[in-house]
């Protein structure tokens, strides 16, 4: 197939287009290289890459490269809540606008799979696992956007989203934002982290497994589309101090500090089930600790706080 991918160079995007063209598929990046990533580079003289420096925002550019894709993955977002709530207006262009662009300008022939995420169950019930047939309670703009879009997507009958758990693990374009990563790096680097609402629970996914999940719905689109699927790992619902409980086994000295100082802007407390794509014959396959295991190996290689925040 030929794959159109926005924000092909980011942190999933730049462990799945290797894994693309491996299995023989023709890509097409389009990414604004926000970050100055150069995570791509060396697979650039694969004839089967094309790269293109530009904005999803651009219509008239995704417009011409909509012509010609079988498949289109809209991974260009401001991930996270308080990176949407410091510029909504990106937000609403990038993570809304853009795809639903997307969604508007592609035919029923073509292929459509997106990334959303579990933190549209927002607060959840005690206990109870959250399926895909769940009423969805996004708390932050960042859920509300992603569920919305999703809405669109399986209103229009052609296409797949994915309900990911919260991503995790070493990628060439490394994230210091997200939860398993930043806990570990605090483990590594500080030897302590301060924990607020430590008992709030979330599901995991190694980046990996994200990106596998992709080529695995591709493969497999006719029997999935129009769905939407929660994408995690099983055995990994854990609360934010079990989490640390992980790490510590993995670091050692390690203090885990509970507060009640703050809260969780996402308000992500739940449990979900991945039956569902599991039995499509989908199977993850990085535990969460074998996961932390990584990244510790690259942080006490890495120096100190190389990308800032992110």
């Amino acid at each position: 197939m030929h794959i159109l991918i926005t924000g092909g160079s980011g942190y999933i995007g730049s462990v799945l287009v290797p894994l693309l063209l491996d299995k023989g598929h023709t890509v097409t990046v389009v990414d604004n290289l926000f970050y100055n990533q150069t995570t791509l580079l060396h697979h650039l003289d694969n004839p089967n890459l094309t790269f293109i420096k530009g904005d999803c925002r651009d219509e008239t550019l995704i417009k011409e490269q909509l012509k010609t894709a079988d498949a289109i993955l809209p991974l260009a977002c401001l991930v996270g809540a308080p990176l949407c709530k410091q510029d909504p207006v990106g937000a609403q262009t990038i993570n809304f606008d853009a795809a639903n662009f997307i969604v508007q300008n592609t035919s029923k022939n073509q292929k459509i799979v997106f990334p959303n995420t579990n933190s549209g169950y927002g607060i959840g019930e005690s206990g109870m696992y959250h399926t895909e047939e769940s009423p969805l309670n996004p708390i932050s703009i960042y859920g509300r956007l992603k569920v919305d879009l999703e809405d669109r997507i399986l209103d229009s009958g052609n296409g797949v989203s994915f309900r990911f758990a919260t991503v995790f693990g070493v990628s060439p374009r490394l994230r210091l934002d997200l939860l398993v990563n930043d806990f570990t790096y605090r483990a590594t680097h500080d030897r302590s982290v301060v924990l607020f609402e430590s008992h709030f629970k979330r599901n995991y996914l190694h980046v990996k497994d994200a990106a596998k999940a992709f080529i695995h719905t591709l493969d497999n689109y006719e029997a999935m589309n129009n769905q939407a699927y929660n994408v995690g790992l099983s055995d990994a619902n854990l609360s934010k101090f079990e989490l640390c409980e992980v790490i510590k086994s993995v670091v050692g000295d390690f203090e885990i500090i509970c507060s009640e100082i703050s809260e969780d802007p996402d308000k992500r407390n739940y449990i979900v089930s991945n039956d569902k794509i599991e039995a499509t014959g989908y199977k993850p396959d990085v535990s969460l600790k074998d996961g932390i295991v990584g990244l510790y190996k690259a942080f006490k290689a890495m120096p100190r706080n190389p990308y800032g925040n992110m």
